[in-house]
């Protein structure tokens, strides 16, 4: 049977209406995310237990770690859009990530800041940044390629796809972080390692369930030698592996990381508008200038949502009461709050969503950002609101679990309907770059998480004024801004010219 054959049978076949592919793609990610995340759970006790760096040192690192992996995305996107398509850069991404995570486990070392054994922790750090750049953005950009552009699935189908990140998310931490814990560091990376070659092995085994879709734009250039003798394909990757080499340095002097992180991110926004002004028509113009403008309040967004792990995970340890059925519970432990209620209620986002749309209710892109900023200032509000009820004594818990569904809430209002909004607004030559510039302000965002947690100050028990000062301020502040959002949502809407969009398909 031809291939054109079969994806034809195969675009026939759904599950639960939507392709099967969402759901091939859907486990991928969940195992991409197994990975990060359960790596990520012991990474900051590896560098203090392990490695013995100061706390200093050790949050220096996983900020650069955390902030990198959503950097190299834009790179990512790029190559994909130019030569490989998105499904061999989520592939080659995969490897990546796998041999990072295996080389951690095998390069463990007897303990303290062993040159040698340090610095293979730093390659291997710097493998699964290079692998996470070319699958983070380009896994979505698949998702987003089952689809037509005015097809009204298509926000479920992220909200589905962005539960399992969550699934991942939840699940990674508990397993990796019991082995690290419990049975030793390698064992802990070992496993996010292999959570990642179950995703690879499914993303390869059922690639017929993506019709066809994210292959290469033009497949004769990829197959051209190039001046070092290979083909152009294998010249790429052969970059990336010494793009792996530049990122170990980079881990090394993560002190500049920061002002690299600015100044990476105010050359991209140029290019961007560079190409949309020089090479694109009114339309495509106004749609990329709306994504432009939903990028530009992702920044604020994250900035505010990942105080999660760190400022308010630092109040929870010591500024709530955690006794629950006469255990008093970790106050790590809710981490796993947000993952638990985005599974239970990206569902329910997806069918109200669908749900409002057949009524001609469903709310715009632009609308849901600024609806997901008032929900998300709203949280810390209420936590205000709960610390200030017990006056002098530790805060109800019941406040944590508010502010952790307020702001899941915000988050599925702003996530997958921005990861949506990018594949939908951007121009089919540049949909990887501007979903890696997505992941880009990310990264900026967690950079922004890091100053305003910083200016919540020590966090000591029962001082809890300074930072529930912090917390009223960003909280109206994000109030306001999502209220400006909303005020201009219908503008913005008008820049996307959805009315277009079925039009343009069937030409």
């Amino acid at each position: 049977m031809a291939i054109s054959d079969m994806n034809a049978v195969e675009a026939g076949k759904t599950w639960l209406g939507h392709p099967r592919g969402l759901y091939l793609l859907f486990f991928a990610e969940m195992w991409e995310r197994f990975s990060y995340y359960g790596m990520r759970a012991i990474l900051i006790f590896y560098l203090t237990k392990h490695f013995l760096f100061g706390e200093d040192k050790a949050y220096l690192l996983y900020g650069a770690y955390t902030s990198l992996v959503y950097i190299t995305p834009v790179i990512g996107g790029y190559l994909a859009d130019r030569f490989l398509g998105p499904r061999k850069a989520v592939l080659v991404g995969g490897v990546f990530i796998a041999i990072g995570h295996f080389l951690i486990a095998i390069t463990e070392g007897p303990g303290g800041q062993d040159p040698l054994f340090l610095n293979g922790f730093y390659f291997a750090l710097a493998s699964i940044i290079v692998g996470t750049g070319f699958l983070k953005a380009n896994i979505s950009v698949l998702v987003g390629e089952l689809y037509a552009r005015d097809d009204h699935r298509r926000d479920p189908a992220f909200s589905i796809f962005y539960m399992g990140i969550n699934m991942g998310g939840m699940l990674g931490p508990i397993v990796c972080g019991l082995l690290g814990e419990l049975w030793g560091w390698s064992w802990g990376f070992g496993a996010a390692g292999v959570g990642m070659l179950a995703g690879l092995v499914m993303f390869v085994w059922l690639k017929p369930w993506l019709l066809g879709k994210g292959e290469p734009p033009a497949p004769q250039q990829l197959r051209a030698r190039t001046a070092t003798g290979l083909s152009q394909e294998w010249t790429i990757y052969l970059a990336a592996a010494l793009g792996v080499a530049a990122i170990w340095l980079v881990i090394r002097y993560a002190e500049l990381l920061g002002y690299a992180l600015l100044g990476f991110a105010a050359l991209t926004v140029v290019y961007i508008v560079w190409r949309t002004v020089g090479t694109l028509g009114k339309i495509d113009r106004d749609r990329m200038f709306a994504a432009l403008f939903l990028i530009a309040l992702n920044p604020l967004f994250w900035g505010l949502f990942e105080q999660t792990g760190s400022s308010l995970n630092i109040f929870t340890d010591r500024n709530v009461d955690r006794a629950m059925l006469g255990w008093e519970v970790p106050a790590s432990l809710f981490q796993s709050v947000n993952s638990v209620f985005i599974i239970l209620l990206a569902p329910l986002f997806a069918l109200l969503w669908t749900f409002l749309d057949k009524r001609r209710l469903e709310p715009s892109s632009p609308a849901k950002f600024g609806i997901g900023l008032v929900l998300c200032g709203a949280g810390f509000l209420v936590l205000v609101a709960g610390a200030a009820m017990a006056g002098e004594n530790l805060t109800p818990v019941i406040f944590v679990f508010l502010i952790y569904l307020l702001h899941t809430m915000a988050e599925l209002c702003f996530s997958p309907v921005g990861l949506s909004a990018m594949t939908r607004l951007s121009v089919s030559n540049m949909v990887g770059l501007v979903m890696g510039t997505w992941f880009l302000a990310m990264a900026a965002g967690n950079f922004i998480a890091g100053l305003i947690a910083r200016a919540t100050g020590s966090g000591e028990a029962g001082d809890v004024t300074q930072v529930l000062d912090v917390y009223s301020r960003i909280g109206w502040f994000a109030i306001v801004v999502g209220g400006l959002v909303l005020l201009v949502s219908p503008y913005i809407k008008r820049l996307m010219h959805l009315d277009l969009i079925g039009a343009e398909e069937k030409a």
